[in-house]
């Protein structure tokens, strides 16, 4: 096979590599959205009770607020197969919904009260596992503020099957073989993760669809941002604010040093700042007056998930197993790509087009060389990443790279853009058709064409109705009908009936094996 180069030259394409080696790979979405009440606000109404329990229900929960719902696909062997479940999941949702509900489609929330404690946090019923997810809430909270934790997003995870990782190891000099297959998976995913974040940039120009927000949203925060219409504030070339310093980011981890160079040191950085007080969490308090837990504890992590990043090397954890005791004990078995916004247009939040882009993205991630990332390089990415947050769509937006010259942001996204061709032909050839290279080709254009791109249509359409919420109200109502010309087979509807009253019974016998006072039960977790 011939080889191909990627813009450093490295060769991508490896002789070894045919397209029967990505046969196995796997993929499912994790997708956010709010419950909206027919006049724009919040709902304030429970999570529907015929969805089943938000505890332990495998599919259909709810993130931080009783309000934001999360559904979650299992993995499948397709992109068409992971959309189609995603869809189902959506009539099941638009079934259960109180009338005039609907599910906001925008990353960046709906109207909000002016009081925090108007967003509910989500219950998870009495037993002491369901107590500590609505307590970890409640930690957040009054951390970062409720607002924050109304921004939604989609999480695409994938992971590539072991015949790869085989042929790759059995032509890798014996020296750089590693002693184990698993330990070969960790060093190529986490050299994924490393140029992930080097081409974190790239996503958000081209998945970015957050250029503006409601006002109720900045209440107390300082900001640049303009006013358009007198009814949003919103920055004229920015791409996704969700992912820049008024989104969903926070300054006290800014100063963690995670690294992603092997697992024992990310698995180390990670435990590190969840036993690491800080003393602003500490003044917070860990009980209110009357004795009742308001925080987990007063570490900078309550625990592993507080951790943001656009990316995470992720295993399956078994019941009540820490994050990284999953990694330390079984490796890792999938990466999480968190840094995608939700698609406004879509009535599921993502499209055929964007799901193929983030796989031929990962592929390219995977067999790019990938240097150790260190602190200076880290500091150039986030420079890099707050100007394509906040002016990604201005013609002449230079990036930063690591030698310190500068090079032109649209230049440089279609290099890599280009040199990804290639890749979208071998998993072409394997999945069959030609969506891969579509996808790519419609990247390409966004690319040189920044008015094609979804953050441009955004603010098009939100200056053409008059606001945020006009937009997102005017969507949501079309994505309702969409969703529900959708109806499911008997045989579907009645399996997601069973598996809903199924989570309740599993709710019911955590809460009644509970036996241990909620008090106690946190004092030992603490």
């Amino acid at each position: 096979m011939t080889e191909v180069t990627a813009p450093n030259h490295q060769p991508l394409i490896p002789s070894w590599l045919t397209s029967q080696h990505l046969s196995g790979m796997l993929r499912g979405i994790e997708k956010e959205g709010l419950r909206m009440q027919s006049d724009g606000y919040l709902a304030q109404t429970p999570h529907p009770q015929s969805l089943g329990s938000k505890l332990t229900h495998p599919y259909i929960t709810t993130d931080y607020s009783e309000s934001l719902l999360e559904l979650i696909t299992s993995p499948k062997s397709t992109v068409a197969e992971t959309l189609n479940m995603l869809r189902e999941l959506h009539v099941l949702v638009y079934q259960s919904l109180e009338d005039g509900e609907l599910m906001w489609p925008l990353s960046m929330p709906c109207m909000l009260s002016s009081d925090d404690n108007d967003i509910p946090l989500a219950e998870y019923g009495s037993s002491n596992v369901g107590r500590l997810k609505t307590l970890y809430r409640s930690g957040l909270g009054i951390r970062y503020g409720r607002r924050m934790q109304t921004i939604a997003g989609l999480h695409y995870n994938l992971s590539f099957g072991d015949d790869l990782f085989s042929a790759w190891r059995d032509n890798t000099p014996k020296s750089e073989q590693l002693e184990s297959l698993s330990e070969f998976k960790n060093a190529k995913y986490l050299g994924l993760i490393r140029n992930f974040k080097r081409m974190s940039s790239l996503v958000l120009y081209l998945t970015g669809a957050s250029p503006s927000v409601c006002p109720c949203f900045l209440t107390g925060r300082k900001h640049n941002l303009q006013l358009m219409n007198n009814t949003t504030y919103y920055s004229p070339k920015a791409t996704s604010l969700r992912m820049g310093k008024l989104g969903y980011t926070n300054s006290v981890q800014d100063q963690l040093d995670i690294r992603y160079n092997n697992l024992p040191e990310y698995i180390e950085g990670l435990r590190r700042a969840i036993n690491t007080p800080f003393s602003g969490f500490t003044e917070l308090g860990l009980d209110d007056d009357e004795g009742n837990p308001i925080q987990i504890n007063d570490h900078i992590l309550q625990i592993e998930n507080e951790y943001y990043s656009p990316i995470r090397p992720k295993q399956i954890a078994e019941s009540e197993e820490a994050p990284s005791h999953a990694l330390e004990a079984r490796g890792i078995a999938y990466v999480e790509f968190r840094a995608v916004d939700l698609d406004p247009y879509s009535d599921i939040g993502i499209r055929l087009s964007t799901a193929c882009f983030l796989e031929v993205l990962a592929l390219y991630c995977l067999l790019t060389d990938s240097p150790d990332l260190l602190p200076e390089e880290d500091a150039v990415l986030a420079e890099n990443l707050e100007r394509v947050v906040n002016n990604g769509r201005a013609p002449d937006l230079t990036i930063q790279t690591c030698d310190g010259s500068e090079q032109n942001l649209s230049e440089w996204m279609q290099q890599h853009l280009e040199a990804m061709m290639p890749l979208a032909t071998l998993l072409d050839a394997e999945y069959g058709g030609n969506n891969y290279r579509v996808a790519v080709t419609l990247m390409l254009g966004k690319a040189v064409y920044p008015d094609a791109t979804l953050s441009a249509q955004v603010l098009a359409d939100t200056e053409r109705l008059g606001s945020t919420w006009q937009l997102g109200h005017a969507l949501a109502q079309q994505h309702r009908e969409s969703i529900l010309r959708s109806s499911l087979s008997p045989k579907t509807q009645a399996k997601y009936e069973v598996l809903a009253e199924k989570s309740w019974l599993q709710q019911q016998e955590l809460e009644k094996d509970d036996s241990q006072d909620f008090y106690d039960y946190i004092q030992h977790y603490r």
